[in-house]
């Protein structure tokens, strides 16, 4: 753990996204393998992942975007960015939504249309990772701050692993091939590195934008997790898709107040 804390800010949140990428990547490559794996599994995957995602969304950005230095009263900042992040997710999906409805009469622009969508909710889980680093640099409890983000690195790479699965597969089932698959639902996850390590760059460079960064991240991943994985676990066995979000929160809140 200590030559990970010696590390460069930037460098932490390239290792953390580097694992993020690597799950969506081993979700993805299932398509080689014969069948789908059972639904009910996904359910409770897809279910602990939000629930570790809004437990993270609050003790590891949220938190910490209250407690960090701004000039504005911390209600103001914290509900301000919160809300502008959940603003950016929700204008997405509304024009990706007109996308489609203008382009759903043509066959393979639903599985772009998925892919990009997919993509696109993928940034600002990969800036929360790296804002979560950027909170940590400099302040006396760095090995804390690193280890909370460490933690949201681990809930969104579980997240991503069925998720490289719910990417790959629907192409596969279109008719494209299980390389080509493949090679498209990892890249989804690709962006998370990028948005990472300049997440982390941009709030360490510059100290009044780290609460604003870290309310924004909060907000679009608590928008993520209700457009997009509630409704898509919920949408099987509600018991299971219930018990996962409970597990992940849970999980989350014990490894983050225990460990953090």
């Amino acid at each position: 753990m200590q030559w990970f804390l010696a590390l460069d800010t930037w460098l932490q949140a390239l290792i953390a996204s580097l694992f993020m990428y690597a799950m969506t990547a081993a979700g993805a490559a299932c398509v080689f393998l014969s069948r789908r794996p059972a639904q009910g599994v996904l359910t409770v995957l897809l279910g602990a992942s939000a629930g570790i995602m809004i437990a993270a969304s609050f003790f590891s950005l949220l938190l910490p975007a209250i407690e960090a230095e701004s000039a504005l009263p911390a209600f103001v900042t914290v509900t301000a960015g919160f809300l502008l992040g959940g603003a950016f997710i929700v204008f997405c999906d509304l024009l990706l939504s007109r996308t489609q409805r203008a382009f759903s009469a043509i066959g393979d622009k639903r599985t772009a249309l998925l892919y990009f969508a997919v993509t696109l909710h993928n940034v600002p889980e990969g800036m929360a990772v790296g804002v979560a680093f950027a909170a940590g640099a400099g302040v006396a409890m760095a090995e804390g701050a690193a280890l909370a983000g460490l933690l949201l690195a681990l809930g969104i790479a579980v997240q991503n692993f069925p998720e490289g699965m719910c990417v790959a597969f629907p192409m596969r089932a279109r008719g494209m091939s299980a390389a080509r698959s493949f090679a498209f639902a990892q890249g989804s996850g690709a962006v998370e590195v990028p948005a990472c390590v300049l997440g982390a760059l941009a709030a360490s460079a510059i100290g009044s934008l780290l609460p604003w960064a870290l309310a924004f991240s909060a907000g679009a991943m608590v928008a993520v997790v209700c457009s997009e994985l509630i409704p898509e676990c919920f949408s099987g066995n509600k018991t299971l898709a219930t018990a996962g979000v409970v597990a992940g929160f849970c999980l989350m809140m014990v490894l983050d107040v225990a460990l953090g």
